[in-house]
């Protein structure tokens, strides 16, 4: 194939990404291959001989990953292929084995979506990488040479590593934790429930058979519908605590044994709470969607409240540079440098979830009882085309920043903000809430969220958002 027919759009903010065999906007085995061919090329120039690749369990993986192996090789680099795994284990074997890897994965979007996810030198790579790598397919700069193929089964490794770091729930635990475990039928269900049942834990696998198709509901526990088969299975069994995983095994849903949907911010608010208890003055990152109170926590607890941009790339390396302890993303992304190896890894936070379980009193529903919690929403996607959205945000930062006066005549809203933040898309916050609205950097939408203190200062700050954004983009469509 041409270099050129490669499409740009497939190189996002963190990672690759696009639709199967659309030769136009998609990921083609020629175009994964010539992706292998400029990956092994960064990889050699930076030192390095060898790197790790995985791919999750969707249909196209394998001949992808074959693909991506052949791109590798031409290049003459090895390659270490541990086969069909969660990412994290990628993560994993690049640190143990040779500091680069890439993991092939749509990780939460539909069937007909797969990606990559690449780090190489220990740096995941994101922004300027990711556009590095397109620079070089369209210049055809590509090294050559025969590098050493092998296969390599890191699971068992990967499995003891946590259940010799997690020993705490199999010396306190009196009573088995009862776990409903639903992994969407992505490539977490290879492992992890037989991993919680090592933990001492009764475990009641949900949709934990991996399939490409995913006939049972999107593998994306961001979502409150993809939830719903959880909830149901929670209390139909008594459980203590529900885990989701998505089709990746990267990001951690959680639904306490109530039924409640526990939000990623309000997780992130109990691991600080029990890093800090025993490393005070730690530095805690969050991602822009995250709940204002989970700063005013971790400051109480006695830690660091740092903001970051969305994204596993942005924050692993933020997180890399400052040494916090832990971070985490509304999406569900959990990133351990406490006792663990700083990448976002959904498996491992779920244990050290049912360590702090097991180690309670109290059931989860009275846990997160004790944390503070407001009136929000979940994350909020309008469709709009890749083309468009980063302008979009523009748009509105340049009307809402610039022009305060006004814009404050045409909405007919009382706009006097405390803080606007901008490190990703455009956060505002008022004494009774915050409103945000930014770019997804992996699928054609604007993501919103909010969050208040009553129902009517959430409605206000909805309404405030949407005829501003209606200003910029009248075609949008709301569904609040």
């Amino acid at each position: 194939m041409a270099f050129s027919s490669v499409s740009a759009d497939i190189f996002r903010a963190y990672d690759i990404r696009g639709v199967v065999d659309d030769p136009s906007k998609g990921l083609t085995e020629a175009t994964v291959r010539l992706i292998g061919k400029a990956i092994g090329t960064v990889a050699l120039s930076q030192a390095q001989t060898d790197i790790v690749i995985g791919r999750d369990g969707r249909l196209s993986g394998e001949r992808l990953s074959h693909a991506l192996c052949q791109g590798l090789l031409s290049t003459g680099i090895g390659v270490i292929d541990i086969g069909m795994v969660p990412t994290p284990l990628v993560y994993m074997g690049a640190h143990a084995a040779c500091a680069s890897g890439v993991m092939l994965t749509g990780s939460h979007n539909p069937p007909n979506y797969n990606g990559l996810k690449i780090v190489i030198a220990g740096q995941t790579l994101s922004g300027e990488g990711i556009l590095d790598l397109y620079a070089r397919i369209c210049q055809g700069q590509f090294a050559i040479g025969q590098g050493q193929y092998e296969t390599k089964n890191i699971i068992p490794d990967y499995t003891q590593a946590i259940l010799n770091n997690i020993q705490k729930l199999n010396l306190k635990l009196n009573l088995k934790l009862k776990v409903v475990i639903d992994c969407g039928n992505g490539i977490a269900g290879k492992l992890a429930p037989a991993l919680v049942e090592q933990l001492n834990c009764e475990v009641i696998p949900l949709f934990c058979e991996v399939d490409g198709n995913f006939p049972n509901h999107h593998p994306d526990p961001s979502r409150p519908e993809n939830l719903q088969a959880l909830i149901q299975a929670v209390r139909h069994h008594k459980a203590d605590i529900g885990l989701a995983f998505d089709g990746d095994g990267d990001r951690l849903g959680v639904v306490t044994n109530q039924g409640e949907i526990i939000w990623p911010d309000r997780v992130l608010m109990l691991y600080a709470q029990a890093i800090l208890a025993k490393q005070p003055g730690a530095e805690i990152i969050y991602d822009v969607k995250c709940s204002s109170h989970l700063s005013d926590v971790i400051q109480k607890a006695g830690g660091i409240a740092t903001m970051s941009q969305t994204g596993h790339s942005f924050m692993k390396a933020k997180m890399k540079s400052s040494g916090a302890l832990l971070g985490g993303e509304m999406s569900g992304h959990f990133f351990f440098q406490d006792r663990w190896y700083g990448f976002d890894d959904a498996i491992y936070a779920a244990c050290r979830l049912l360590e702090i379980l097991a180690e309670s009193p109290v059931s989860a529903s009275e846990v997160f009882a004790q944390l503070p919690n407001a009136i929000s929403t979940p994350e909020i996607n309008i469709a709009l085309p890749d083309a468009q959205k980063f302008i979009f945000i523009e748009q509105l930062k340049k009307a809402l920043l610039l022009n305060r006066a006004d814009t404050d005549a045409k909405l007919d809203i009382n706009f006097k903000p405390i803080q606007m933040i901008t490190i990703d898309g455009l956060r505002i916050e008022w004494p009774t809430g915050w409103g945000l609205v930014r770019a997804s950097n992996t699928t054609p939408n604007l993501v919103l969220r909010f969050e208040a203190v009553t129902e009517a200062a959430l409605f206000t700050i909805q309404s405030f958002f949407k005829q501003a954004m209606e200003k910029i983009e009248p075609s949008l469509r709301f569904d609040f």
